[in-house]
């Protein structure tokens, strides 16, 4: 019996430390050789300051933006509180919100289908990405703001689509936070949008 205890105390020891300090930190290590920049969350700097992760989205509310997809982390992009809504599709509170947002962005651009990804919010809480399609919806807006031409925009649109991953993999994708930025720096406006 002692010695079985003493076993199991041992083996406790020795993969607790196996696995709980030497195996993270090697995998770190190789990490930060391998893939330094994902390895520290693909962080954006800009004028030495760092504005956000192109892995992680973030709420632009101004019409003079690009607007992420809808977060149901906590009160929106809450990093404390990632997650979705749970909320089935006969759900009245999820269905009256959709409806609303529907009819809201439908003022915006009348007679156009409005992209599912503009009023339906990621199982995250976090994608940093919209589709193309939800992306072209809301050129007329930025222009209009921006106070340039929808071609001028679609090329930037072009710039930050990103296709499928190998080819085969996921759908075509557009960084928001990536792409806001550039439009920030090409097409600056004297009354900047507000962003979250």
């Amino acid at each position: 019996m002692k010695k079985n205890l003493i076993t199991a105390v041992l083996m406790t020891i020795a993969t607790t430390i196996l696995l709980g300090i030497v195996y993270p930190l090697v995998v770190t290590g190789v990490a930060q050789v391998m893939f330094p920049k994902k390895a520290d969350g693909q962080l954006i700097q800009k004028g030495g300051k760092t504005v956000g992760s192109s892995i992680i989205g973030q709420g632009f509310s101004g019409p003079g933006y690009f607007h992420s997809r809808l977060s149901a982390a906590g009160n929106g992009y809450d990093a404390a509180n990632s997650g979705g809504t749970n909320f089935g599709p006969t759900n009245q509170k999820l269905t009256g919100r959709v409806h609303q947002d529907v009819t809201s962005l439908q003022a915006e651009n009348p007679g156009q289908a409005v992209p599912i990804d503009l009023v339906t919010s990621s199982a995250s809480g976090f994608d940093p990405h919209i589709t193309p399609a939800a992306a072209e919806y809301q050129l007329p807006r930025i222009a209009k703001e921006r106070r340039t031409t929808v071609d001028r925009l679609r090329a930037l649109l072009a710039k930050h689509t990103e296709g499928r991953q190998w080819g085969l993999l996921g759908e075509p994708r557009v960084n928001v936070l990536e792409l806001n930025l550039e439009l920030d720096e090409r097409f600056p406006t004297s009354k900047q949008a507000k962003r979250d």
